[in-house]
């Protein structure tokens, strides 16, 4: 049997870091963000036990065979492959070994800002769901690619990825203590869906980063004696609740200008979000015509998403041109996680 999976990955528009520990135990958090056409894909075959377990990453040339096992040891060799073939041997298979090979690869490198890793884990999930037939719901499959990554893998990180490419569509999420989560889907109409993709531009700094760092910046927020980050992170907790009410209600420049302003709340979080090579495309970006600009997800590299008219597009793009990075062409999707069998 072959089964195939795909996730879409997502652009965090608003609200990003309050969906992590413990800041939103304790103030509670929310994230507004939007699947894009760029995913994560995962094949699995199902073959005889001789032939032991196979993982194959081929968009980082990496590959892991065992003997047929129930349980892989975690260390640093595609653990994330491993975690989730541990948790659905473990938890849905009766503690039974399968003999798979798993390809996957993503259109987006490791360290994008675009929730890669966490849509490799559901796009997994999802692939073993289909091959398992397994009545698994959006909310469960979120919170085991969750479980996954922050308690398996100890993996620092939030909470929104996952959902977002579970659910897909643009989705205002809500998070609270006792792990518990809120998605709620909105309705935005075509009109103002193209209106935001003439506008959009989404750059890709050439620089992959680890966001662990920043996420232990802004974990140490809510016990610092040092006031100014906690305080930040309240803006950007408010500022993406005023988000999403100029999405709703069609509201395109008072998004760019609340763009603008949750970028710099963003930055007094943490030290490591803006490098010097962010700030120049920020200049060189701003200076040729674009209206507003932040880093989509932790930050430090990764993709970079800017407000520009399109009257200004080409001067915008003609001005990141010789940056070691690239315009990534996207559009939005409203469909999160698919598998099916081949």
């Amino acid at each position: 049997m072959i089964v195939r999976s795909r996730s879409p990955l997502r652009l965090g528009i608003a609200g990003g870091g309050t969906d992590i520990s413990p800041y939103c135990d304790q103030f509670g958090g929310c994230v507004l963000n939007a699947a894009i056409n760029m995913y994560a894909h995962c094949t699995i075959e199902l073959h005889s036990p001789e032939k032991g377990i196979t993982f194959i990453a081929q968009d980082i040339e990496e590959s892991f065979h065992s003997p047929l096992l129930n349980y892989l040891e975690l260390n640093n060799e595609l653990i994330l492959h491993k975690a989730v073939y541990n948790r659905i041997v473990r938890d849905y298979n009766d503690n039974k070994p399968l003999a798979v090979t798993v390809y996957t690869h993503s259109e987006a490198p490791p360290g994008s800002g675009l929730g890669s890793s966490s849509t490799m884990v559901v796009t997994m999930i999802s692939a073993y769901q289909k091959l398992l037939n397994l009545p698994l719901d959006e909310y469960e499959v979120a919170r085991l690619a969750y479980d996954i990554e922050r308690i398996d893998c100890q993996l620092s990180g939030g909470k929104q990825d996952q959902y977002a490419t579970t659910f897909g569509g643009f989705n205002f999420m809500e998070f609270y203590e006792g792990e518990r989560v809120l998605v709620n889907p909105l309705r935005i109409r075509q009109s103002i869906i193209n209106e935001l993709e003439s506008q959009l531009m989404l750059f890709f700094t050439g620089v992959s980063r680890s966001s662990a760092q920043i996420i232990e910046d802004q974990v140490k927020t809510t016990s610092s004696n040092d006031t100014k980050p906690l305080e930040a992170m309240h803006d950007v907790k408010r500022l993406a609740f005023e988000m999403k009410e100029r999405l709703l209600h069609s509201d395109i420049c008072g998004m760019s200008d609340l763009l603008k302003a949750s970028w710099e709340a963003k930055k007094a979080t943490s030290d490591s979000i803006a490098t010097p090579h962010i700030n120049l495309i920020e200049d060189r970006a701003l200076t040729a015509g674009a209206k507003s600009l932040k880093i989509s997800g932790a930050g430090g590299g990764g993709f970079m998403m800017l407000f520009v008219d399109p009257i200004h597009r080409l001067s915008v793009e003609e001005a990141l041109s010789d940056l070691d990075g690239k315009i990534q062409p996207f559009h939005f999707t409203w469909q999160g996680t698919q598998s099916w069998k081949a």
